[in-house]
């Protein structure tokens, strides 16, 4: 399995490969370009960009960008265009860095009109994507609840990807924490979320995977990460996860706080003996 964590990019693209490779981890995710601003980033170095995919693939680490906070896909007409450009910036970077693809917030609408929200969603991705050459995908992330309770069911996420001119582009991130403030995951529901998965075809366009533990209970729809085993879910949702054949050969990472030595190497360690049965 390839399991990692989030890691900065503050020195640099491939630091951050090397970072997570340092960890022991067999995947990570980092920004592409400022986490909290919708500025372009017009200028990289594509030495390093190169760098890092050259390192990732001689080394087995896959990877995957997260777009900047302020991105959201289910704005109207007229902030359309500075979403998508957002949108296609971060993605072209992570191409380069030779990523899996580009996690992307499902998109929140505060319109009174939440029908027009997802179908704003699908216009921007449309218009993004159509000309997209690229192999990274816009990878859709399941949200907690907070604010319009959007984009919380695996049925939203597929119906909406199904409904793309585009959706050979658009791929999946399954964030546990989300699903689980949103009601949707936990240990006794594994068996009905698994086989509702498989019966929508959810579990076929799986390509990420954030693995985090919830600060607040079961169907809070309150979006508190908390680090593997400290948190409301348990472990034993994990171990049933983890054992789940669809999280083969994807990055499966941690967005938890780091260690006080400032990495995630016993996090990862617990993880993959979870993994193995052996935790």
């Amino acid at each position: 399995m390839h399991i990692g964590s989030h890691v900065s990019t503050r020195g640099s693209y491939e630091g951050a490969a090397h970072a997570a490779f340092g960890m022991g981890a067999g995947a990570f995710q980092y920004f592409p370009k400022n986490p909290r601003s919708l500025a372009l980033k017009t200028k990289w170095n594509t030495q390093d960009t190169h760098s890092c995919a050259d390192f990732s693939k001689e080394k087995g680490l896959l990877s995957i960008g997260h777009s900047p906070y302020p991105l959201n896909l289910a704005v109207d007409e007229e902030d359309r265009p500075l979403m998508r450009a957002v949108l296609m910036n971060a993605l072209e970077i992570t191409e380069a860095c030779g990523s899996v693809g580009l996690v992307v917030h499902f998109g929140k609408y505060h319109g009174k009109d939440l029908l027009q929200g997802y179908k704003n969603i699908i216009q921007l991705l449309n218009e993004a994507l159509m000309d997209w050459k690229g192999n990274s995908l816009v990878l859709l992330e399941n949200q907690a609840g907070e604010g319009t309770g959007m984009g919380t069911t695996l049925e939203e996420l597929v119906q909406v990807r199904s409904l793309c001119a585009v959706q050979e582009r658009i791929g999946f991130c399954f964030d546990t924490c989300h699903a689980f403030a949103g009601g949707i995951w936990s240990e006794s529901l594994w068996k009905r979320f698994e086989e509702n998965g498989e019966k929508l075809g959810y579990f076929q366009h799986l390509k990420a995977v954030h693995l985090n533990d919830s600060l607040h209970p079961f169907g809070s729809r309150r979006d508190r990460h908390a680090n593997i085993g400290q948190g409301q879910v348990g472990l034993n949702a994990f171990r049933m996860l983890l054992a789940s054949p669809y999280l083969r050969g994807i990055p499966v990472v941690l967005e938890t706080e780091p260690a006080e030595h400032g990495g995630h190497q016993t996090e990862i360690a617990l993880v993959q003996s979870l993994a193995a049965g052996t935790a």
